[in-house]
């Protein structure tokens, strides 16, 4: 079952949406980052990654220029965003200020 993006980003759980794109070496670096971060969190956030490639409507919705770029979500609100990779520490506590 395929979920609608505003479905996702309504949620009362903070979501973080990771766009990337498969021939991006950073996007690379993020990715066990990300499960590191899950992996803490658990249920305290969804974390959503997002093709830039095959998703290019969304992509410019949200005005992503470069990849990765990581922008927080909660109740369809947009709270945070940045490109480039973060450290787990980094991206729990930018979880965390905004829950």
């Amino acid at each position: 079952m395929k979920l609608n993006f505003k479905t996702i980003i309504d949620s009362e759980v903070p979501v973080l949406i990771d766009f990337y794109a498969d021939w991006c070496g950073p996007c690379k670096a993020l990715a066990p980052i990300l499960k590191q971060v899950k992996d803490e969190m658990g249920d305290a956030i969804k974390i959503i990654k997002i093709d830039v490639d095959k998703n290019q409507s969304t992509a410019s919705k949200f005005q992503v220029r470069g990849v990765p770029t990581l922008i927080l979500f909660k109740k369809g609100e947009q709270l945070w965003r940045q490109s480039g990779v973060l450290q787990k520490n980094d991206l729990i506590n930018v979880v965390k200020s905004h829950s």
